[in-house]
């Protein structure tokens, strides 16, 4: 029998710590290579934490709401391999000195790792509405939770805020100057990735206007021919599988960019499938959750897998694979968005396609005159990875794939 370290892995190229939110598994519970162990709050979502090895919880060194950082124990987990544990590294929450140097203080064997302190003064409530309030000055003692056992919801901490801005006296006042507005942490993750994205990763952009009228037809004869409570396509849909089949195609895009480029050590490494990032728009910020092998999937099967992880990407329930192995990304603001933008490369992905609002566009088709649904995209690549002659050829595969009929739809 071994005593093997669980760890918090690094998730996305920014995460730096965590917030434990519940442990998925108790003390003695068996588990298995792979499956959930933790929820974990980083500064963007709620991921689960898998475990690492197979074998039996037997101590769990982090409490709920305590913060850890990457690379830290959380966990003990008993195998059957007779393996030396490496030196514990106890999470930061949980540290403590005697006599000049750190231990763990785990809790007892036995207890529930996601039992909740007993002190009568903590005011419960979400580690999500805890960062909420603190951003916006709201006092919990002073909110009435509807969760469980008067748990303090987000919501609830939305209500005070809306509540806040609508008593008078709050209007703002052009004289008092310019007002200083705290980062929230996905606000400062964001910040980070693209600060990091901009001042490392060479980008260069192209542009191709692409004509839906192939796909808006496709679209009602499916829409048409399935129940009205199936799942309805996307434009994502159709251009997730048509960057995949481009990706297919052209395996020199579907890479990323490893290592300084000043030394020997530098690489390009190429992905097995086609693993393609969606941008969510969230309210404090955005994240791009990873649909995996998407050259793979009908549109059907990647019509239920995309709506599956933009609501858990909303809900803050996200795996954590979802976060991780793409190597492109697609930006599509809707209806509602600009005609035409540039997105910024999430790193380490060496590409980023963004979709311009459809629109109706007068347009000459084989000499005649005719109105098509009409958009730009604009894809930004990585220089390293591309050049121009290559990424054009590759845009015009997808506008190609968009405009014709060939599609996969089971």
């Amino acid at each position: 029998m071994a005593l093997v370290a669980q760890e918090i892995p690094k998730v996305g190229l920014v995460m730096e710590n965590g917030r434990l939110v519940r442990w998925l598994k108790n003390v003695g519970d068996p588990v298995r290579q792979g499956e959930p162990l933790l929820e974990l709050e980083t500064e963007k979502t709620v991921i689960e934490i898998a475990a690492t090895v197979t074998g039996t919880l037997v101590q769990a060194l982090l409490e709920v709401d305590q913060e850890a950082r990457v690379g830290d124990q959380v966990a003990w987990v008993e195998t059957g391999e007779m393996l030396i544990p490496p030196a514990a590294t106890p999470p930061i929450a949980s540290r403590t000195k005697t006599d000049g140097e750190q231990r763990i203080t785990p809790p007892a064997v036995g207890s529930s790792p996601d039992a909740e302190p007993s002190s009568d003064t903590r005011i419960r409530s979400s580690p999500v509405a805890r960062r909420f309030s603190a951003q916006h000055g709201v006092d919990l003692s002073s909110l009435v939770g509807t969760g469980p056992r008067g748990r303090v919801q987000l919501d609830d901490v939305r209500r005070a805020v809306e509540a806040q801005s609508a008593k008078p006296g709050r209007a703002f006042s052009a004289a008092a100057g310019p007002v200083a507005q705290e980062l929230s942490s996905m606000r400062r993750a964001v910040a980070r990735a693209m600060t990091l994205s901009n001042a490392t990763v060479p980008q260069f952009m192209v542009a191709r206007a692409v004509d839906w009228t192939s796909v808006q037809a496709l679209r009602s004869e499916i829409h048409a021919s399935r129940p009205a409570d199936s799942q309805r396509l996307s434009v994502n849909d159709f251009l997730l599988q048509a960057v995949a089949l481009a990706l297919v195609d052209f395996p020199a895009m579907n890479a990323t960019f490893s290592g300084d480029p000043a030394t020997p050590e530098a690489r390009i490494l190429r992905a097995s499938g086609a693993h393609i990032g969606l941008v969510v728009a969230l309210e404090h910020g955005l994240l791009v959750p990873v649909i995996h092998d998407v050259d793979k999937l009908g549109l059907l099967e990647l019509a239920r897998r995309r709506s599956d992880c933009v609501l858990r990407a909303a809900t803050g329930r996200l795996k954590q694979e979802e976060l991780e192995g793409g190597t492109f990304s697609i930006s599509n603001l809707g209806p509602r968005g600009p005609d035409r933008f540039t997105a910024m490369i999430n790193p380490p992905q060496s590409a980023i396609l963004a979709v311009g609002r459809q629109r109706d566009c007068v347009v000459a088709i084989n000499g005649i005159i005719q109105m098509r649904p009409m958009s730009d995209l604009s894809l930004t690549v990585d220089h390293r990875v591309a050049d121009g002659q290559l990424a054009s050829d590759f845009l015009a595969k997808i506008v190609e794939i968009l405009e014709g009929t060939t599609w996969h739809t089971a």
